[in-house]
């Protein structure tokens, strides 16, 4: 099994910058892809980024442009820079490990609460 855990959240005003990371463990060879989720109040939880073990990246419109997506594969860390946050940026993100092996899964972390203020 895999377990994600995360940290980094906090508060900050808008404009400002965080970094998220999440430090993974268990069977990583398992999986292939990460990814940061995150899941504002009251809304579904929706895609942010997504990287690969080579480090190929895709994000969602949203947060094209202000957040990095990175990892470090010796480490087993994944991380996320946000930056130029926006109030509509706060959400509870959640880390994601996709599994492929035996069979595919998804592991998540327990989240880490991200508030922007205005």
């Amino acid at each position: 099994q895999v377990r994600l855990v995360e940290s980094g959240g906090g508060l900050v005003q808008a404009g400002g910058s965080l970094r998220l990371s999440c430090a993974a463990s268990g069977n990583i060879f398992s999986t292939n892809v990460m990814g940061w989720y995150r899941q504002p109040p009251g809304k579904q939880r929706e895609l942010v980024a997504r990287i690969t073990r080579g480090g190929s990246t895709n994000y969602a419109d949203s947060v094209k442009g202000r957040f990095t997506i990175s990892r470090d594969n010796a480490e087993n860390m994944v991380y996320l820079e946000m930056n130029s946050l926006k109030p509509e940026d706060t959400a509870v993100y959640y880390c994601n490990a996709e599994r492929i092996w035996p069979a595919r899964a998804d592991y998540w972390g327990q989240g880490t609460q991200v508030t922007v203020s205005s």
